[in-house]
């Protein structure tokens, strides 16, 4: 279930500072470790203990692991020996080669390395048997402190290790990663890119090979030169195809990292060569330019030193280009800032950031294959303004994320299949309905629905204002999303689902009797038989009258309304604070009653006698309402029943509940406009949480 929040609107993507402390205790790493200094213990981390709970969700361990610290392992733990390189990371027990590609790739940045893995711990003075990384999530940089219990078996660790066992930070970091994820199960399966976007807050791309542009020899040159972490892969056709072996010694279904690119000089000819890791720390490429190929022999040893050529199986080799591009099927680059690779000129790109939520019955509308549902979806207003350089359009670049679903595989979660999709907006600030959609195409989507983490792709639009819509390809499925916008000139973006626009007529000023027409008389009969002698509806009273009423009508499917309801009502329409309806105000709640029964049965499309909650966004409207996705989302959560369906009774609550605090709301603001500082959305959401 997705959780609800008030989202601040389009957020500047943050800059790396301090980050945010995620410890249950709310203490700092800093805090915490001198806090165990002082009592002479080390630090145990009850957030994510040494247990089997860490380790798997689904399954036990086929062996009896200990946890164990580095210093009960070897003699002289080092946290960081000679420095932190790709060939400190080899494989475990763990079928997450896909993060370990990603810490290799890490390794070559210096800065970015340095942000991940805080150079202010060690296991020399000041060690308290504690550790902390720093990882990037859905727009935010956490902090995560975690123990220095890693799991072992016959006094080796299980999963990740150095090639030198006294050196620790590769599986410490590994850990961190687990606890962000919630287990080391967690990490089973996944693409590189996910964890490199984790240690640097960049934006992903994905190139196919035989899609490749002409220049991407250049490309991946320029963004090695720029820190971006690059990874490969081959596809796998079926499952029984993953982790097989080519011919040529490379791995189906594996994750790699490209550690480096050159040229050589090979028989008077200039060689492009690409430098590719297997996180196992062996098993390697055996073509041209492999370790021992025989293409060595005419390279002389200045220059074999120079490309840090060795006939080590450590797990790196080189290969020629054109074998990486006929033997890899997908490249993946992160690129710390979304700089455009195709061109020369490094560009400060503008980017906004946008936190969502698709929720079932209101706002999880699935794709344009889905019209009924499709127009729910969350709405993005982008308005391009400035042209690229020289050209006439603007650049633009969109990544969607959909976020904690590693987190919430525990539950059953699996990653849904996304996309977007972009439509020149109409001039109108509002949430576009189903008939634009049936008779509007769009503008620019993202390449593919699929089931990845991130969908990310770039766009070239003439200046105007466009809808974006964020979806999954199913509707009704949950889950939060972040959307990125990255332009290289100034844009402007808005949620169009982010305001409440209340808009409440002023009830009617009530009819002199001399004046009443015959209608209005018999209404006035009618009043005079409900109330009595004393001429006032008490709830009790209300409640006989309604359910009378509401019983005779044999569209409408109904429930018996409850005396709480018949309160809120009078809560509602009694101006004078007596708690119960005189004439004026009963008449005014009976002409109410009857256009929501008519704007009710409208909506009822099917005439099951309900209506559908992705038709509520509309009927509100038709009342006065127009609601942001938040306040939908609670309401559907609140009134719907398992199909998404609201009956009569469920109807009525929700409006007499939205008029009830929008009124209060109206008259707190008119009588002191200094004493509520929250706005209308706000208010409502409190009151409608109440």
């Amino acid at each position: 279930m997705p959780y609800l929040y008030w989202a601040p609107g389009p957020q500047a993507h943050p800059v790396p500072k301090d980050a945010r402390t995620t410890h249950s205790s709310g203490q700092s790493f800093e805090q915490l470790r001198q806090e165990c200094l002082q009592r002479g213990t080390l630090f145990e981390d009850a957030d994510f203990p040494a247990s089997n709970s860490s380790l798997f969700y689904s399954e036990r361990p086929q062996v009896p692991f200990v946890w164990k610290r580095p210093g009960e392992i070897v003699k002289n733990p080092e946290f960081i020996l000679g420095g932190a390189t790709r060939t400190d990371i080899c494989q475990g027990e763990l079928g997450d080669c896909w993060l370990l590609a990603a810490i290799a790739s890490l390794t070559l940045n210096q800065k970015a390395l340095a942000r991940v893995i805080p150079q202010d711990q060690s296991f020399g003075p000041g060690y308290a048997g504690i550790f902390h990384f720093q990882f990037w999530q859905h727009s935010e940089w956490l902090d995560v402190v975690i123990d220095d219990r890693l799991p072992t078996f016959r006094d080796r660790l299980v999963f990740l290790h150095s090639a030198d066992h006294n050196e620790f930070w590769s599986p410490l970091l590994e850990k961190a990663y687990a606890k962000l994820n919630g287990s080391y199960e967690a990490l089973k399966g996944g693409s590189a890119i996910e964890a490199m976007e984790d240690f640097t807050g960049g934006v992903a791309e994905t190139f196919q090979m035989k899609e490749a542009p002409e220049n991407f020899y250049k490309i991946l040159e320029k963004a090695l030169k720029r820190g971006s972490l690059l990874g490969c892969f081959i596809d796998t056709g079926s499952a029984a195809e993953s982790e097989a072996r080519t011919p040529f010694g490379l791995i189906k279904g594996h994750a790699y990292s490209v550690t480096g690119i050159d040229q050589v000089n090979f028989r008077g000819q200039r060689i492009e060569l690409v430098r590719v890791r297997n996180p196992w720390g062996q098993v390697e490429w055996n073509g041209s330019w492999s370790d021992s190929s025989p293409e060595w022999r005419s390279v002389g040893a200045a220059e074999q030193k120079r490309l840090c050529h060795t006939a080590l199986d450590d797990g790196e080799f080189w290969m020629a280009f054109k074998d990486f591009k006929a033997h890899f099927d997908k490249v993946e680059i992160c690129n710390l800032t979304p700089d455009a690779l195709e061109e020369d000129a490094v560009y400060k790109w503008e980017v906004t950031v946008h936190q969502g939520s698709w929720v079932r019955g209101s706002t999880a509308g699935g794709c344009r294959n889905f019209l009924d549902t499709f127009w729910t979806n969350p709405q993005i207003k982008l308005s391009l303004t400035e042209k690229d350089e020289g050209q006439e359009e603007c650049s633009f670049l969109v990544a969607l994320m959909q976020k904690d679903r590693r987190k919430l595989k525990r539950f059953g979660a699996n990653v849904l299949t996304i996309g977007y999709a972009i439509y020149e907006c109409p001039d109108k600030d509002e949430h576009l309905n189903k008939d634009f959609f049936r008779y509007h195409a769009s503008r620019a989507r993202s390449k593919t629905f699929i089931n990845l983490r991130e969908v990310s792709d770039r766009f070239k639009l003439p200046p105007g204002e466009y809808i974006l819509i964020p979806s999954t390809f199913e509707p009704h499925q949950e889950a939060d999303f972040c959307l990125r916008i990255f332009s290289e000139k100034k844009a402007i973006t808005w949620d169009m689902d982010g305001n409440v626009d209340i808009d409440l007529p002023e009830p009617p000023k009530p009819t002199p009797p001399d004046q009443e027409t015959e209608e209005e008389q018999r209404f006035r009969a009618l009043f005079e038989q409900v109330a009595g002698e004393d001429m006032e509806v008490t709830a009790e009273e209300l409640e006989h009258v309604l359910n009378a009423v509401l019983q005779k009508k044999k569209d409408i499917k109904f429930k018996k309304l409850s005396l709480i309801s018949c309160k809120n009502i009078i809560s509602l329409m009694d101006t004078s604070g007596n708690g119960k309806l005189e004439f004026d105000e009963f008449k005014v709640f009976w002409d109410k009653l009857k256009q929501w029964i008519n704007l009710f049965l409208r909506f009822d499309a099917d005439k099951s006698g309900t209506i559908s909650t992705y038709e509520l966004r509309t009927a509100l409207k038709a009342t006065g309402f127009q609601l942001s996705s938040h306040l939908l989302q609670l309401i559907v959560l609140r009134y719907a029943d398992e199909e998404l369906q609201m009956d009569f009774d469920d109807f009525l609550n929700c409006l007499v509940r939205l008029e009830n605090a929008s009124r209060v709301f109206q008259a707190l603001s008119t009588k002191n406009k200094e004493f509520i500082h929250l706005t209308i959305n706000e208010f409502i959401y409190l009151t409608m949480n109440i």
